[in-house]
């Protein structure tokens, strides 16, 4: 892994280091790989101050300019492809195959909305008493960007992309324990000519940026990906200071088996896409109903798809899933089996650590958990699936509804108006249908109930960056 980057903070389109720095560790070995510098207060007040100036700038410049800029970023990311997944690799631990389409899922997104950039239309409405009103877009000015660590490159490009292809400029906090998928959009940015400012990246003390910046009167939208309990706690301080949020929180996604599917092949697929990522995925198939009748097939195809997973470093060929990224997950994913367990669930495959070093947990499996266990009602962010039977489309959906949560759902059936009934009644802002794809650049993604507001992606994902200005004109001359 000898291409992780040299890491360092990016203010006013210059790289600094700072007195601070923190190591960065391969989750697969527990080694450090690089130094992080930490900003200090006076590094967040200089980042502000660039965004500003970027904004200024920015926001003057032709639609058509920063879409070309966008893409050429984007072609400089596809180009380094390589490098870029090495590093991710190297620091997160997820198999590099998985982390080089990670790098073309993020040029996809900025790809989708630099063509977005030039299509922020407005509107003219006539009126019968001789005035024109002219509906106008403008970018909402400068974005503070709150970007977690289980897509270190594709996660920052989100809100980079939407902020930048509506004329915004944007202060980065990227993940401090994978920061190093933010740092190499920014070398691209840097290199294909983006006006100093427009992008800044900081990293530190998560608390203390966030507190300090959001009070900040220049800071107009807040945009945040990661846990409901954080997302609560940023959008009291946004309220503050009457600042726009824009949150994508946790989830604890349902997937419902309907009689009429086929068993094997929903199971195969569910394992599959489960364990992607290490199961650190907002949107992972995690807590499964299934119909009676296709229980136990689907059950045992499962348990058997789990249980050969190939799990390793990452780095090494045909690792299927590597380590969990931090080592806080480890026991948290225990204390979740064992309180399952003791409450009467059955333990088919899995739920312990794997030796001790590095943070690597066995792909796990419970079945007929009760609905008081804690997995139940808390996500757990890892390997861990939940299979339960059902007697009905019916018990499916309420149980499947019964969380807070309503980010990512899905359903497998034949019937339409099984798919019918499903697209009516499961609470949830993406739900997907004999697919596990939760969402597409193309396509808005974001949550319900506790999962938040508003919307990545599609042609509504830029309408969080923009304001809408109504504009009154009179046709009398005065």
């Amino acid at each position: 892994m000898s291409s992780y980057p040299d890491l360092h903070l990016y203010i006013g389109g210059e790289w600094r280091k700072t007195a601070t720095d923190l190591p960065v560790l391969n989750p697969a070995t527990e080694e450090e790989i690089g130094r992080l510098p930490h900003a200090e207060t006076s590094d967040l007040d200089d980042a502000l101050t660039a965004a500003q100036d970027g904004f200024r700038i920015w926001s003057r410049t032709a639609p058509r300019d920063r879409a070309d800029i966008i893409l050429k970023a984007s072609a400089l990311m596809r180009e380094r492809q390589e490098d870029i997944a090495r590093a991710i690799t190297a620091e997160h631990g997820k198999p590099l195959a998985q982390a080089r389409l990670e790098v073309i899922r993020g040029c996809e997104f900025f790809e989708w909305d630099a063509g977005e950039a030039v299509r922020t239309y407005g509107r003219v409405i006539p009126s019968a008493r001789g005035i024109r009103y002219i509906v106008h877009h403008q970018p909402i000015g400068v974005v503070l960007g709150l970007s977690p660590w289980n897509f270190p490159m594709s996660q920052p490009a989100r809100k980079i992309a939407g902020a930048l292809a509506s004329g915004c400029s944007i202060i980065l906090k990227a993940a401090e324990e994978t920061p190093a998928g933010a740092l190499h959009i920014a070398k691209a940015f840097h290199d294909a000519g983006l006006p100093a400012g427009v992008l800044n990246l900081v990293f530190g003390t998560p608390a203390d940026i966030s507190d300090h910046l959001i009070r900040q009167e220049p800071v107009r939208l807040v945009a945040f990906t990661g846990s409901t309990a954080v997302g609560r706690h940023l959008t009291t301080l946004a309220s503050n200071h009457m600042t726009r949020v824009l949150m994508e929180l946790g989830g604890h996604a349902p997937v419902i088996v309907c009689e009429d599917t086929d068993a094997k092949r929903a199971a195969v697929s569910g394992a599959v896409r489960k364990y992607r990522n290490a199961g650190q995925v907002c949107t992972s198939p995690t807590r499964f109903f299934v119909h009676e009748s296709l229980f136990e097939p689907f059950l045992e195809t499962f348990v058997k798809r789990a249980a050969a997973t190939t799990v390793g470093n990452g780095a090494e060929p045909g690792v299927e899933m590597g380590p969990l990224a931090n080592e806080r997950r480890v026991p948290a994913l225990a204390e979740l089996v064992e309180d399952a367990r003791a409450k009467g669930a059955d333990l088919r495959t899995g739920g312990s650590r794997i030796g001790n070093v590095g943070y690597f947990f066995e792909p796990t499996v419970l079945a007929n958990v009760p609905d008081d266990a804690r997995v139940m009602r808390e996500e757990p962010f890892g390997p861990l699936a939940v299979i339960n039977p059902v007697a009905s489309l019916d018990e499916a959906i309420e149980r499947a509804n019964a969380v807070p949560f309503g980010l990512a759902a899905y359903g497998f059936t034949n019937r339409a108006d099984y798919a019918d009934r499903m697209t009516d009644e499961v609470e949830a802002g993406n739900l997907s249908i004999n697919t596990l794809e939760a969402s597409l650049p193309e396509t808005p993604f974001g949550g319900v109930k506790s999962s938040g507001y508003g919307r990545e992606g599609g042609t509504e994902g830029l309408e969080n960056y923009m304001i809408v200005k109504n504009i009154s004109h009179s046709m009398d001359i005065v």
